[in-house]
């Protein structure tokens, strides 16, 4: 009877998960085929962001600090307050900032996963490292180079690579899981 209970239960959780697998796939094609709304999509996404983590972090100043530390945080969640609605008003300018933040952060990536690749150097697989480093660093370059004529395009078709590539993974394992309950 127990088995029954899990079974049931692992096959609606499941269900669920290859549901939300599916809509991951279908919303990353549609930003590969997209980007650039999709990119100015996540602009605002981030703006609005900006906004909410502003009125929190001035929420969290009376609430818990007292004396400059309150000023300090006032002034920090101002300043998240008036980023976000900038990026709210000028969506193609964020989506320009968010490309070179991209470029940028992809090359420091790179560079801590190089640099960590050639620590780990005699362990077996430290050439996946290394390869991940030199692909992370060779794509921040060339979005760097290109930059800001790149910007239409590449954090919308990043972002559906990505959430595609997570869809596939999460349906995969769901259906794995699956096959090993009913087995």
């Amino acid at each position: 009877m127990a088995e029954a209970v899990l079974g049931g239960l692992a096959k609606k959780v499941t269900g669920w998960s290859i549901a939300l697998a599916v809509l991951m796939i279908i919303v990353g094609i549609i930003a590969m085929l997209a980007p650039w709304e999709f990119g100015l999509v996540i602009a605002l996404v981030v703006g609005w962001s900006a906004i909410f983590n502003g009125v929190a972090q001035i929420i969290y100043a009376f609430r818990t600090h007292g004396g400059l530390h309150i000023a300090l945080e006032i002034i920090l969640g101002i300043i998240y307050i008036i980023a976000g609605v900038y990026l709210l008003m000028h969506p193609v300018g964020g989506l320009l900032a968010l490309t070179l933040i991209l470029a940028c952060f992809l090359l420091v990536y790179g560079i801590f996963a190089l640099v960590l690749a050639f620590r780990i150097k005699p362990l077996k697989g430290w050439g996946w490292v290394l390869f991940d480093a030199i692909v992370t660093i060779l794509l921040g370059i060339l979005i760097w180079a290109h930059w800001p004529f790149n910007s239409d395009w590449v954090v919308g078709t990043l972002f559906g690579i990505s959430i595609f590539m997570s869809g596939i993974t999460r349906l995969m394992v769901a259906l794995a899981l699956r096959g090993a309950v009913t087995t």
